[in-house]
């Protein structure tokens, strides 16, 4: 794949993945969003939340995704700000 008329950073650096590794990449995926699914159907029970100024019902599945959602997006603008504090200030 390597075509002499390119540049050297026009070059493929990562070659579409072989067949099997595809299938097993599908398969896997189709596994994950099965138990996901399994899981949610599990949890559609309404549940009671409190919140500090009174409370409210809502489906489980809904309070777990939120929550999920919240905790991905704490963790992101942790590491942001760790990255932020470990660049040099040159850079």
């Amino acid at each position: 794949m390597n075509d002499p008329d390119l540049l050297p950073d026009q070059h493929d650096e990562h070659p579409p993945p072989a067949r099997p590794q595809l299938t097993r990449q599908q398969t896997a995926g189709l596994i994950i969003a099965a138990v996901g699914l399994a899981f949610a159907l599990v949890n559609l029970g309404n549940v009671k939340v409190d919140w500090i100024v009174g409370s409210a019902h809502s489906p489980l599945i809904l309070v777990i995704v939120v929550s999920v959602l919240i905790g991905v997006g704490i963790d992101r603008v942790a590491l942001r700000r760790a990255r932020k504090r470990s660049k040099p200030p040159d850079a």
